[in-house]
């Protein structure tokens, strides 16, 4: 089962619009689920990795690295 995390103190209705990407590890520790992370997030970019964790910049740095790159790339 999946932990939910707590969301951020909004108004009723009010996302955050700044974009967000998300690189979804498979073994990370709070793995939310694009539908919560879209009720409040302005999510241009989701990820689902093909391996890694909690610690993926040490764990698959080429991995990580490239999803950075491609997130702010899409917003040029």
């Amino acid at each position: 089962k999946e932990r939910m995390m707590a969301a951020p103190q909004l108004a009723p209705g009010e996302r955050i619009p700044v974009p967000f990407g998300h690189a979804r590890f498979p073994r990370e520790i709070m793995r939310p689920s694009r539908e919560w992370a879209e009720r409040i997030y302005n999510v241009h970019r989701w990820t689902e990795m093909p391996r890694g964790g909690h610690f993926a910049a040490m764990e698959q740095p080429e991995l990580l690295a490239g999803e950075i790159q491609a997130f702010f790339q899409e917003l040029r």
